[in-house]
């Protein structure tokens, strides 16, 4: 499993436009399965949930992306996961790694920063 939190000034419905758009555009088998989205007063929130195959590890792995928004601030919460071989051991290649890190090069390019908070 992998996790990353990162957050900018933004609107969410354009940050998930891009996401969606450049992650599936990383790779041919990496694909949005599904989302969600809610808005409540100056509050909404959004799911995004991608599925990708990773051919060296023979392997398929999710990324769960939520993103927040409330005024113009936008924080994402990545986790990668499923990218592992084995049923007792989770032997992993790094397949959920690096599904999170295309999503970082996306969300740094739209002006994203590490959230430090709570850490």
């Amino acid at each position: 499993m992998s996790t990353r939190t990162m957050s900018a000034h933004g609107d969410l419905n354009q940050v998930a436009e891009t996401i969606t758009r450049e992650m599936q555009k990383s790779a041919i088998s990496c694909q949005l399965v599904d989302s969600v989205k809610r808005d409540e007063g100056n509050c909404s929130s959004m799911l995004l949930v991608f599925e990708k195959y990773f051919m060296r590890a023979s392997n398929r792995a999710s990324l769960s992306l939520m993103l927040n928004q409330i005024g113009d601030y936008v924080t994402a919460d990545m986790i990668g996961s499923g990218g592992g071989q084995g049923p007792l051991f989770k032997f992993s290649w790094g397949a959920e790694d690096s599904f999170v890190s295309t999503a970082v090069t996306i969300l740094s390019d739209l002006g994203f920063r590490d959230d430090q908070v709570g850490k």
